[in-house]
């Protein structure tokens, strides 16, 4: 009765959540799930939406919200005894929902259900759901039905021994530097190595793999062998080149059975490769379509490309005095060419950007564009660095309408997952046993900085766009008018769709209007000046061919591997040949980078990385048409805002994605804005 993992009445509880809470909660609510299973397939039992959703819905809606609070735990605030919980519990869990992905019983009552008694969004959610059941294993019989289910428990433990070997190998890299080899590293960086350092009992600054430290010491570090040290750690993390006191985080084989677990699904299922089947429910039609559209946009880019290369060995010799750049010299050659060519550096930038005041911008924009308002709230939360906030919307009369909520997580620390993401919480649904509305919650997770000396956290411009991207996504689960909860917010979006409103947001980023209002420098509190966002508007596309290549790089790698590759074989051979084709700078031969790559190995994005480009071309699009109707103020309109929200945002998977882009943008997405955008036109 005391278990917080088993309260639904409202937030989850967070702070009082505790390993040992997640046996017996997990435990009475899977039995709960498969009694509720049970009910809905008994053959006396109602043959409609309604009915099934009333009971089932409910019990394995409660089911996911108590797991996501248990795996989103596991992410951002990770001990070895929630860890060992959550592994015992994972293979439960797994083997309930391939269970129920694969009932003949369950899905033999979705195919009688007539789609002719259901409403517009239902149908959808129904199309989906027969769709699903066939990618689940629901038509496979025997001896294929008991393998499917072996290898999706086997996936789902080897995506998190994957994951959690990354964050070990990531977490357990410390170097303790002295000052004489920090000359060029940013003061903040400084102090905040300096207080790990200390809170270690150790002597100098304590460098870690983690970005707010890695990335500044690579650009601005002047100590080569500095850059080096720590390069070298960070390619080879959970990997065989990785040194002997951390070979245990090696992904290697784990990379080569999940290959192999994925390409015998796919031919249990009828399909040629893991690629093949993972197209299924995307926008694409083909893994051959995906690879064309990337080679293409890989030569439109090349020419661009070559010519950054070409400017920074050009710069680096005769600026730099250096005639053969090492692998770890070009982010620091990278920084200094913008230097030059721009008379600025991400620091000077940065001072500009308190996260206090980002926010307050990034909620301006929103809830002007959006027509909401974003207000602080409280919650039980997992860290004290946690923020809470509820979206509402004004009403002509009475109080503001509550449209949802969501937990902001920005800093980085040990123990928490790297990268940024958003998670839902619980979605928009008219709950079918109360017929009450409940409203969306969403966790928007980053890792920025922390802030020093008493001064808030500061963050690079590229921190920024991560910011705006994530509540992008954010607002896409928020924002929802779908009442039907499989296909509310981003449910039921194509995957090769759902970056989107991400990438989106991006953009705004880049708007003098919108940026000037959220910028105050973190001593002076003078706004960003004009001087310095034009010299930044001029370097957006600094290297973007480069960047473009380095994206589809990943992309392709990700999409052949799942379709060309023998996974009985050493990935690298691959890697190196897709390099070949796509890079214009090449990795040393001990890089390890597709060790950690964690969104095709740990994060749903197998065959499926090309996404962000192709929703990039959607986005970009997408936002020509505010770029068409700026008003005179400078700022987005907002009547364009409101078409978008509703087409777009409001919508959530409740369609095709592509009949919302056109309903929004009245016709077919062009490749030409994307192009434009990116300084490629």
């Amino acid at each position: 009765m005391n278990n917080p993992l088993l309260s639904f009445d409202d937030l989850p509880q967070f702070d009082l959540i505790h390993p040992e809470h997640v046996e017996p909660a997990i435990d009475q609510l899977l039995e709960q799930a498969s009694l509720a299973l049970e009910t809905v397939t008994a053959p006396a039992f109602e043959t409609s939406w309604n009915a099934i959703a009333r009971v089932l819905d409910v019990a394995t809606e409660r089911l996911s919200r108590a797991w996501g609070s248990v795996s989103h735990l596991n992410s951002v605030a990770d001990t070895p005894e929630l860890r060992a919980a959550y592994n015992a519990a994972l293979p439960k869990v797994t083997e309930f929902y391939t269970r129920l992905g694969a009932d003949e019983r369950l899905y033999a009552k979705y195919k009688a259900i007539s789609p002719d008694n259901l409403n517009t969004e239902q149908r959808q959610a129904h199309q989906n759901a027969l769709r699903n059941f066939v990618l689940g294993g629901a038509e496979l019989q025997g001896a294929d039905r008991t393998r499917f289910a072996e290898i999706q428990e086997r996936q789902a433990a080897l995506s998190q021994k994957f994951s959690e070997n990354a964050l070990d190998a990531t977490d357990a890299f410390a170097y303790y530097a002295q000052a004489d080899e920090l000359d060029g590293v940013p003061a903040d960086v400084l102090q905040t190595a300096q207080k790990a350092a200390q809170a270690d009992d150790k002597e100098g600054y304590k460098l870690t793999l983690k970005m707010p430290c890695y990335l500044p010491v690579m650009q601005f570090a002047r100590n080569s062998a500095l850059r080096e040290k720590l390069y070298r750690a960070y390619v080879t993390r959970a990997s065989d080149q990785a040194p002997e006191d951390s070979r245990q985080f090696d992904n290697s084989a784990l990379i080569n059975e999940m290959l192999a677990l994925r390409l015998e699904e796919a031919q249990l299922l009828g399909h040629a490769n893991f690629g093949s089947l993972s197209v299924v429910p995307k926008m694409a039609e083909s893994p051959e379509q995906v690879i064309n559209f990337l080679r293409d946009l890989a030569n439109r880019a090349r020419p661009y490309a070559e010519q950054d290369l070409a400017d920074l060995r050009a710069f680096a010799a005769q600026q730099l005095q250096l005639d053969d750049p090492q692998p770890w010299d070009w982010p620091y050659i990278s920084e200094k060419f913008k230097e030059a060519r721009y008379a600025f550096n991400e620091q000077e930038v940065k001072q500009y950007f308190p996260l206090p005041k980002v926010l307050a911008g990034l909620f301006r924009i929103v809830e002007t564009l959006f027509e909401v308002q974003i207000r602080p709230d409280h919650a039980p939360v997992w860290h004290e660095d946690v923020r809470f906030y509820r979206l509402e919307r004004a009403q002509a009369q009475g109080a503001p309408q509550l449209v949802g909520q969501f937990y902001l997580d920005p800093a980085a620390r040990n123990g928490k997952r790297g990268g940024a993401w958003m998670d839902d919480v619980r979605a928009r649904w008219l709950r079918p046993d109360t017929g009450q509305l409940q409203t969306p919650v969403a966790h928007l997770v980053c890792n920025f900085a922390s802030g020093v000396a008493g001064k808030p956290a500061l963050l690079t411009h590229d921190d920024v766009t991560t910011l705006f991207h994530e509540f992008g996504h954010g607002l896409h689960h928020l924002l929802t008018q779908v009442n039907e909860r499989d296909v509310s917010g981003i449910s039921g979006v194509e995957w090769d769709a759902v970056e989107l409103p991400s990438q989106f947001m991006e953009n705004f980023c880049w708007e003098w209007d919108v940026l000037q209002s959220m910028t105050a420098h973190v001593d002076t509190d003078a706004p960003l000046p004009r001087t310095l966002f034009d010299k930044m508007l001029a370097a957006k596309n600094f290297q973007s061919g480069m960047q473009t290549l380095r994206q589809i790089e990943f992309a392709l790698f990700d999409m052949l591997l799942h379709t060309a590759h023998d996974p009985a074989q050493d990935i690298m051979p691959l890697l190196n040949q897709v390099r070949a084709e796509v890079a214009v700078l090449q990795p040393p031969s001990w890089s390890r980078t597709a060790h950690t790559f964690s969104h095709i190995f740990a994060g749903g994005y197998a065959a499926g990385y090309y996404s962000y480009k192709w929703a990039e071309v959607l986005s970009s699009d997408a936002y020509a048409a505010f770029e068409e109707t700026v008003g005179a103020d400078g700022l987005p309109s907002i009547d364009m805002g409101r078409r978008y929200r509703q087409a777009i945002l409001e919508a959530g998977g409740s369609r095709p994605a592509i009949e919302s882009f056109k309903a929004f943008r009245g016709r077919e997405p062009t490749l030409d804005a994307l192009l434009r955008h990116q300084g490629m036109a």
